[in-house]
């Protein structure tokens, strides 16, 4: 594999640890909507496609502009207490930004949360480019979020790596030409990532260093 000098991101489930308030946010926007049996397990699976296509799965609603608000109204006001990044998240992107590669969120969440949990736990300068849902006219799947981040970064496919925790992240990245990498700390298995396209699936943050010919620094002595 070629030296990597540039890595994208999806944002929840990858690099910031969003599963709780997520899965809250449909709990208490859909009570009442949905039947008394709909549990966390529905919504798992899920998880990383926009937002309305799953409020409408889950509803069985077209019009879903109401439960979107209430969604957000929940995930705005639960937000700060429950966002944080994963093990090694700060550490290793402001390393790697520091040693030269590129840094973009590809994500299918709005800008404003998107930027929000960027800069509550402190990686927003991190970050040389984002493509949020409000960017792009076709979410991932599709090709385009991780197309249009590689434009603005100037960023050649063969050393560019998207590294996601969702199917749609892997099919993203397989469309757009670039290498698949998928998180084992996803809620839905590296089992299925690996069967989405992933080319290698990490079970540590520091394990992206390698990618760009970085030694992985020594652990400090206690």
């Amino acid at each position: 594999m070629n030296t990597i000098r540039t890595m994208l991101f999806d944002l929840d489930g990858t690099i910031l640890d969003t599963n709780e308030l997520i899965i809250r946010s449909f709990m208490e926007s859909l009570e009442g909507i949905v039947p008394e049996s709909f549990e966390r397990e529905h919504i798992i699976p899920s998880m990383g496609q926009p937002l309305e296509n799953q409020l409408r799965l889950f509803s069985g609603r077209e019009d879903v502009a109401e439960l979107v608000a209430a969604y957000r109204e929940v995930n705005l006001r639960l937000h700060d207490e429950y966002v944080k990044p994963f093990a090694y998240v700060v550490e290793v992107l402001g390393r790697l930004r520091g040693e030269g590669v590129r840094l973009g969120v590809v994500t299918t969440k709005m800008r404003l949360t998107t930027e929000k949990g960027l800069r509550l736990v402190g990686i927003y300068d991190c970050m040389d480019a984002l493509v949020t849902i409000d960017d792009v006219t076709h979410a991932k799947p599709d090709p385009e979020p991780v197309a249009k981040a590689m434009e603005l970064l100037q960023a050649d496919p063969a050393t560019t790596i998207m590294v996601g925790d969702s199917v749609v992240d892997m099919q993203s990245a397989v469309a757009a030409g670039v290498i698949p990498v998928g998180v084992a700390w996803s809620l839905k298995g590296g089992r299925i990532l690996k069967e989405a396209g992933a080319a290698y699936v990490i079970d540590d943050m520091r394990e992206l260093y390698a990618f760009a010919g970085l030694e992985r620094e020594p652990l400090a002595k206690s």
